[in-house]
């Protein structure tokens, strides 16, 4: 298999990284517009380029992490190297539908949407997959390379707005919850290392506790809210001052910004 990333920002380098170490017989090349900030990742595994037309001439499933509004764009310009019997797109940009990257390509040829996060870099996304038709049945390796970053979950694509918001999104909120619980650590007499090292672990072992026993959150909450103990005091106080509103709220408006 050979991969071509057209786009590495962020996500972009995030899958880069991911692939690379959890593939390391998987073939890349990678493009962005200035290479100055990926030349470190070049090996004769991974190519770097800032020439689109390369990346798509070399490979044969072709990630675009680009940003929405320059997608469309993109696939206009570059619709006469695509060939429906070899390449294989797979859209990362958000609010994209399938039926519009095919209008923009203009010939029918095998095409997915994904929503990893950037937990890709080591190895934990949530990716979220849709597939469009695709002659190549390629369904299955599409599949295969997001799973070695992580955990996929395919959907319908009428979800996938969704599926960004929690699964990519998402991550943004768990940071910035973890960064007022160190906050909170500091206050409480933690230097910033240590309350850092306690609330990253306790945040992972929260998720593991929710993974290993398939639970609802509520669930293991009520295993360490004791009567009239210092948990239930705190939680309280937090919804007191709007914590699960305030979230939600957040979520949703985000969701409307794509929607």
């Amino acid at each position: 298999m050979k991969v071509g990333i057209v786009g590495c920002g962020n996500l972009g380098l995030s899958l880069l990284k991911g692939i690379h170490e959890a593939l390391p017989e998987v073939e890349i090349v990678a493009s962005k517009r200035h290479i100055d900030s990926l030349q470190d990742y070049a090996n004769p595994q991974v190519t770097i380029t800032s020439d689109n037309a390369r990346v798509l001439a070399e490979c044969d499933i072709l990630l675009v992490c680009l940003k929405p509004f320059t997608i469309l764009p993109f696939l206009e310009e570059f619709k006469d190297h695509l060939d429906p019997q070899r390449h294989t797109l797979v859209s990362c940009a958000t609010g994209i539908r399938m039926e519009e990257i095919q209008g923009a390509v203009g010939k029918e040829m095998g095409i997915y949407r994904a929503m990893p996060n950037t937990a890709a870099s080591v190895k934990e996304s949530l990716t979220a997959l849709s597939s469009g038709g695709d002659a190549l049945n390629r369904k299955g390796e599409v599949t295969m390379l997001f799973s070695a970053l992580g955990q996929v979950v395919h959907i319908d694509e009428n979800l996938m707005e969704s599926a960004t918001i929690l699964g990519a999104c998402g991550v943004a909120y768990v940071l910035r919850f973890m960064r007022a619980m160190i906050q909170g650590g500091i206050e409480i007499g933690f230097d910033a290392q240590t309350a850092t090292a306690i609330v990253s672990q306790t945040m992972k072992g929260a998720a593991q506790l929710i993974i290993t026993n398939d639970s609802h959150p509520e669930q293991e909450i009520d295993k360490v809210t004791t009567p009239k103990g210092c948990t239930i005091v705190g939680l309280n106080e937090m919804e007191h001052a709007g914590f699960s509103s305030a979230l939600i709220k957040g979520i949703v408006a985000s969701y409307t910004k794509i929607a």
